[in-house]
């Protein structure tokens, strides 16, 4: 998993977090990133539009309506056959 893999999946497990608590994710997850690292994959993720910062915190940008509502139809259900 690349830089930008790892820090989304400590923002979607912490929720809201800042730096210092991806890092601290990171490190118990045995994932070491220098600050520089950290601070690209922060960049690069809000640019996607996959995460979302209030000050010093970021989450996981929640879905849209009509994906959330497709979502909750669909994304759940077992595969059959």
């Amino acid at each position: 998993m690349d830089a930008k893999g790892w820090v989304k999946r400590a923002i979607e497990r912490l929720g809201w977090a800042g730096e210092r608590e991806i890092v601290r994710y990171l490190d118990e997850a045995g994932e070491e990133l220098s600050r520089k690292e950290l601070k690209e994959a922060l960049s690069a993720l809000l640019a996607e539009g996959a995460i979302e910062q209030k000050g010093e915190l970021y989450r996981i940008k929640p879905k849209s309506g009509a994906r959330a509502a497709f979502d909750r139809l669909f994304g759940d259900a077992p595969d059959e056959g």
